[in-house]
């Protein structure tokens, strides 16, 4: 079943009309099935915040059809925000008390805005998200962290500073699947396409040497899908597994026209994502002969390499959580199930 418009969010509203399946309420409460409530911590500046909402709403409605989905949106007060942003937020976004009291079955953090660094130098500042990460590791089946989040949980957990690339990694990166047996990664290609936008980076080693398994690895780019020894309860993706076909697009397009305001020297394309065409295009605005920056026209020449595979991730990782949480939201498993050890292996 899909995610279920529990609220007036209007990310539900945009996804509504671009023919997405998102059940209504009425129907979700006639419909004998237990559902699932996955919390959704977004960090992203106010920029990003609802271009990262439908990114991961889109993804998590349509990987899995087991059960009905509610996903709880909120963030935390470290993070600053325009006037807009917090009448957004207060008007649509959950208090993380109240979802703590109610409880959730998983959680997904995303990335944010923020030098890595500040775990570290200000750690007072992020108090909230360590509390958060506490809560979760005894309340949730399993918890996602994503990009700069993956980062955190590592500093958090095992005192890891991430190292820094040469210059920003942004593209369409190729990847293998080191473990083929993980119950996560069944039924994902062997070889899978993953986005990518940062500058840091934890090495497959420093993963290993903390007690972490990791699934995937790209030649140039390092290891992703990381997991937890437990093989489930914490996945660090240091990726972008969510994003949609002109999300790197857009990044690239703000980099562009900002360089060019600047006088700087304009951004590299991003590895492995326009076609010849498209970076025609691109050279065509950047010495001047077009206007405007194209981002229709290149978007039509963009293909999508990356969505099959995680949307197969995240079913896996989806069907996993239904069949391990408790009926009861305030308990983190079944009966029986072993926490340090949920998927048997």
């Amino acid at each position: 079943m899909p995610i279920v418009k529990s609220s007036d969010l209007p990310t539900f509203d945009r996804l509504i009309a671009e023919g997405r399946h998102i059940l209504d309420p009425s129907r979700a409460e006639d419909q004998d099935i237990r559902p699932l409530h996955i919390g959704f911590c977004n960090l992203m500046p106010d920029a990003a915040l609802k271009a990262t909402e439908r990114q991961w709403f889109r993804l998590i409605g349509e990987s899995n059809r087991v059960a009905q989905i509610y996903v709880h949106p909120f963030t935390l007060p470290m993070i600053e925000r325009n006037e807009d942003t917090t009448t957004y937020i207060a008007q649509h976004y959950e208090s993380i008390d109240t979802l703590k009291h109610e409880g959730l079955d998983a959680l997904i953090i995303t990335g944010a805005n923020i030098a890595v660094r500040e775990l570290f130098d200000t750690p007072n500042k992020w108090n909230d998200l360590r509390i958060l990460y506490q809560w979760a590791n005894k309340n949730v089946v399993s918890t996602i962290s994503s990009c700069f989040a993956s980062h955190a949980y590592m500093a958090f957990y095992h005192n890891l500073r991430p190292t820094n690339f040469e210059k920003k990694i942004h593209g369409v990166f190729p990847f293998r699947v080191l473990n083929r047996t993980h119950p996560l990664i069944r039924g994902v290609n062997t070889k899978i396409d993953i986005c990518n936008s940062r500058y840091d980076n934890i090495s497959k080693q420093d993963y290993i040497n903390a007690g972490m398994s990791p699934l995937i690895e790209g030649q140039d780019i390092g290891v992703d899908f990381v997991i937890s020894s437990d093989g489930l309860r914490n996945i660090c993706i240091q990726g972008h597994p969510e994003y949609d076909l002109v999300s790197l697009l857009k990044e690239y397009r703000r980099d562009v026209i900002l360089a060019k305001e600047k006088g700087d020297s304009v951004p590299s394309v991003p590895t492995g994502y326009l076609s010849t065409e498209a970076e025609n295009l691109v050279r065509q605005y950047v010495s001047g002969d077009l206007p405007t920056f194209p981002e229709q026209e290149i978007g039509k020449l963009i293909d999508n390499t990356w969505t099959d595979s995680a949307r197969s991730f995240m079913s896996n990782w989806i069907g996993y959580i239904y069949q391990l949480t408790n009926i009861d939201r305030n308990k983190q498993f079944m009966d029986g199930i072993d926490p340090q050890n949920p998927l048997n292996l």
